[in-house]
């Protein structure tokens, strides 16, 4: 039996409907399931290249049909990650704030519009399920936890009209014992908390890394206001005093501004309320019902400070965190669900890996990609890979590494991640300011051999094996020297267990590094800027390598490092933009206020913001019919060696932050006048 989970929007990836709860429809992915087992799964984001895309999700669901060598006709169920009724009061909000007669409020009736035009079928609603959002959360956790019975927790922002639950697996079955309203949102506590610190939505996990060098103490009775627990693990929050209290008390930070302790020391307090209440709760969630394993699941689930302190509570006995814990792992749970119903619910098994994206392709294929960059990489096809790459990081470098197929959820694993030695403190600040150009103070996983973790670090005797990146645990006291760029300020890191079985080829290279350094750890963090959701394709990778200060690359078994480039080299690209993309000229204030027409770019999506670009560039832009080559551009505009230059400069800024596109010309180049994504606006 073929499931189909499905997470995400309803419109298209160049369609904008702000009015939209971005809390809601976000994190787009699909999953296929046969039989209760994964086949293929993965997060739009990785296709489409919009960071946790709220668009509909057809690249996923292309990818996951491929995968499977079917089409859609011949899935059985196809399950939408939210209840119907919940889906169409949506709908009712978008037609109050837009109304439009091309927008059905019925969403089972847009679900199968939208199927019907991304796949060319006709799509029998009996075949269209549409689900509990937190059950799927909570199911997701609990049928990959290998655990006949366990108490389950999934707590994120909000979904349903709810923002949790508690529940009992067993068996097969969840069944619910307590669900959270949205009002009492820890999801929406911190995230409006964080807002006074200069951080919006997806910023939280930011906020965790800061926590650690602040003291919760100075601002403690001030957090007590803002959550109230009482008995039998209930508790309540108070969203509405926290911004006033906030202002009073605390120098709002405005995005970009400096941090100050008092921001260090509200972080800190925030952190350890919630660690506060998903104690009380569970607390006496365990002693009500006995259970002494325990499942969490929703996007508070990615708290991996509070996963690593319910680990050395000895609360429970053992812990599972569902790895793509957020929204997109409702796509996991509502195909798991759908095939439950369809009587083939998933085996009992526990999740080993996460490997259920798009692969590499051939070796050929890889070789054919890599040397259509010819002019920007040397390329040196190797037998041992992993000995060079551990050579290459022993002596100082940062690398690229990818490999095999994409990781499913928000954690890099091994197969698309950015690698170094964990030992010199300095590679912590070199990748956060040169490669992935974020915030100083942020901290970068480890991934140890899984024989060797214990050794490292300090891990409860519940087990050794954390695959997911999931817990936060603590550096060995005599470790911490020697592993100075991942071992947090406070003594952490956010572990990462790497078994042979599950992942030869990553560990094989840790295993080398270990080699030559007597270190079997590597600093390991997503293969991405931050301008951009993690790679997956052997073009996003090239891409990222080329925008960022890596030093190196490895894609399968192919060894890469930058060329010096010239001005022809970069003429000889394609330009197109993504289909995120307008263009538009307008007529705006200046400083001295007065007003003149000006060009724009600006992405079709929540957050992504607009960038004003020369008319020049305009103008070179609007020639442009799907893509075309620079030379020829120019050519036909009749610059000179200058004007190419200063476009060149200017074209690889916005390439940087993914607002157009530099690539290999495909053999199709067309000039044009105008398009959808281009408009002028008087």
């Amino acid at each position: 039996m073929l499931c189909l989970g499905v997470s995400g929007g309803l419109d298209r990836v160049y369609e904008c409907r702000p009015e939209l709860p971005s809390t809601f429809l976000h994190d787009g992915a699909a999953v296929l399931v046969r039989d209760g087992r994964v086949i293929a799964a993965v997060e739009e984001e990785r296709l489409n290249r919009v960071k946790h895309s709220n668009k509909f999700p057809s690249q996923s669901i292309q990818y996951c049909l491929e995968a499977a060598g079917v089409e859609l006709k011949d899935v059985d169920r196809i399950a939408f990650y939210a209840t119907e009724a919940y889906c169409n009061a949506m709908l009712e909000r978008l037609f109050v704030s837009q109304p439009s007669d091309a927008i059905p409020m019925d969403a089972r009736l847009l679900l199968r519009t939208m199927l019907g035009q991304e796949f060319g079928i006709e799509v029998d609603p009996s075949r269209i399920s549409f689900v509990s959002h937190h059950q799927a959360h909570a199911v997701s956790a609990f049928a990959m936890s290998g655990f006949e019975q366990s108490l389950v927790l999934a707590i994120d922002g909000g979904g349903d009209f709810l923002s949790g639950l508690v529940a009992i697996g067993s068996g097969t079955e969840v069944n619910l014992l307590q669900s959270f309203p949205e009002s009492n949102s820890l999801g929406l506590f911190y995230l409006e908390t964080i807002r006074y610190l200069g951080y919006s939505l997806f910023d939280e996990y930011k906020v965790m890394g800061l926590a650690p060098y602040g003291d919760p103490a100075p601002y403690r009775n001030l957090f007590e206001q803002f959550y109230k627990l009482s008995e039998n693990g209930g508790y309540r929050l108070y969203l509405d005093r926290i911004g006033p209290a906030l202002v009073r008390n605390i120098q709002v930070r405005r995005k970009g501004m400096p941090f100050t302790q008092q921001h260090r020391d509200v972080s800190a307090s925030l952190q350890e309320a919630l660690e506060r209440i998903v104690f009380h709760i569970l607390k006496h969630y365990r002693e009500a019902t006995g259970m002494n394993r325990l499942c969490l699941a929703g996007g508070v689930a990615h708290n991996c400070t509070v996963n690593g302190k319910l680990l050395y509570s000895g609360l429970f006995d053992d812990i599972f965190v569902q790895p793509a814990a957020h929204d997109a792992g409702c796509a996991l749970g509502a195909a798991l669900m759908a095939s439950h119903e369809g009587g083939r619910p998933a085996p009992r098994e526990r999740l080993q890996d996460v490997y259920w994206g798009p692969d590499l392709g051939t070796e050929h294929a890889v070789e054919q990609e890599l040397n259509a960059w010819a002019g920007h990489l040397d390329i040196e096809r190797c037998d041992d890979v992993s000995g060079r790459a551990a050579d290459w990081m022993a002596s100082g470098a940062v690398i690229g590494w990818v490999q095999g197929r994409s990781e499913f959820g928000p954690r890099a694993l091994g197969n698309r991640s950015i690698l170094a030695d964990p030992r010199p403190a300095a590679n912590k600040d070199r990748i956060n300011a040169m490669v992935k150009k974020r915030e100083g103070y942020r901290p970068f996983a480890p991934s140890v051999l899984e024989e060797d973790a214990p050794e490292y670090f300090d891990l409860p005797a519940s087990g050794t094996e954390f695959p997911f990146m999931n817990f936060v645990v603590r550096v060995r006291d005599s470790k911490r020297d020697s592993l100075g760029a991942i071992t947090h300020v406070d003594g952490t890191a956010r572990l990462q267990t790497v078994s042979r079985k599950s992942n030869p080829t990553y560990w094989s290279l840790i295993d080398e590094f270990k080699k030559r350094t007597g270190i079997p750890v590597l600093l390991n963090t997503s293969f991405n800027n931050n301008a951009e959701p993690i790679v997956d394709s052997v073009a996003d990778a090239v891409a990222t390598f080329l925008t960022t200060e890596l030093d190196a690359l490895v894609v399968g078994p192919f060894l890469v490092k930058k060329r010096a480039v010239t001005l022809e080299d970069w003429t000889s690209l394609a330009v197109s933009l993504p289909p995120y993309v307008s263009l538009y000229r307008v007529r705006a204030h200046t400083a001295r206020d007065r007003q003149e027409t000006v060009c724009e770019i600006r992405t079709a999506f929540s957050g992504g913001g607009t960038v004003r670009i020369s008319g020049v560039l305009f103008d070179l832009l609007m020639r442009i019919k799907g893509e075309a080559v620079l030379r020829d551009l120019f050519d036909s505009m009749m610059m000179d060696h200058a004007e190419r230059e200063t476009l060149v400069e200017e074209l690889r800024g916005l390439w940087e932050h993914r607002r157009v596109r530099l690539h290999p010309p495909s053999s199709a180049i067309h000039l044009k006048s105008e398009s959808h994504q281009m408009t002028e606006q008087a």
